[in-house]
């Protein structure tokens, strides 16, 4: 997700701002996997590096092992495509290449 993001940024020029962290990974069709428990990944520990972290909506619940005073200084963006992940790091509205169906499963478009 973060080199996607930062490849992103390069080709379209737009800087993404230092103070976003993101977790995730990402499927050629665009959809957004979890990853391991977020605590682990750093930003729970030091709030004040970061105002906005974006994560994957399947480890939305594991925000509940974030501390309570680091959530409430950090704003979390749960995302589940990678045209999500660009909305919310680079303000780039994209046309949507994927379509969710039976809960956390996704198809690329051209595939219907």
């Amino acid at each position: 997700m973060t080199l996607f993001t930062a490849l992103t940024s390069l080709i379209t020029g737009k800087a993404v701002d230092p103070k976003i962290a993101m977790t995730g990974e990402i499927m050629l069709s665009g959809a957004v996997l979890p990853v391991g428990r977020i605590k682990r990944e750093g930003f729970g520990s030091t709030p004040s590096r970061y105002k906005k972290v974006i994560l994957p909506k399947e480890n939305e619940s594991d925000l509940d092992d974030v501390p309570e005073e680091v959530r409430s200084e950090l704003n979390f963006a749960t995302v589940e495509t990678i045209e999500e992940v660009l909305k919310e790091a680079l303000d780039i509205n994209i046309f949507r290449s994927v379509l969710s169906y039976a809960g956390n499963n996704f198809v690329p478009i051209q595939n219907i």
